[in-house]
């Protein structure tokens, strides 16, 4: 299934391959595709390896940890940290809020 991004309508997408029809002719455009799918294919190989490599990495040096747990704790920490500071200047600022 192919995602397109939503701005682009059937009728520019006809142009489109009409226009890559024009430039580069209908005997290159499987060979364009062909080095599309190759790179891409490739990307992804490349990708997966350094996935590897990290989580290898991860496991010799026992570095077992969860990255988004680490940032909602400490967002949690700042949170409730920040409702202190709140609390307090409210409770310094409030008299004088009152007085004028």
């Amino acid at each position: 299934m192919i995602i397109l991004p939503l701005f682009i309508s059937g009728a520019e997408i006809v142009f489109i391959l009409f226009i890559l029809i024009m430039v580069f002719g209908a005997d290159k455009i499987p060979e364009i595709a062909r080095f599309f799918g190759k790179t891409m294919k490739s990307f992804r190989h490349a990708t997966d390896e350094i996935k590897t490599e990290i989580t290898k990495q991860k496991k010799d040096y026992n570095l077992d940890f969860d990255i988004q747990k680490e940032v909602e704790d400490r967002t949690k920490t700042l949170d409730s940290e920040t409702s202190k500071l709140k609390d307090e200047v409210e409770d310094a600022i409030g008299p004088i809020k009152r007085r004028f």
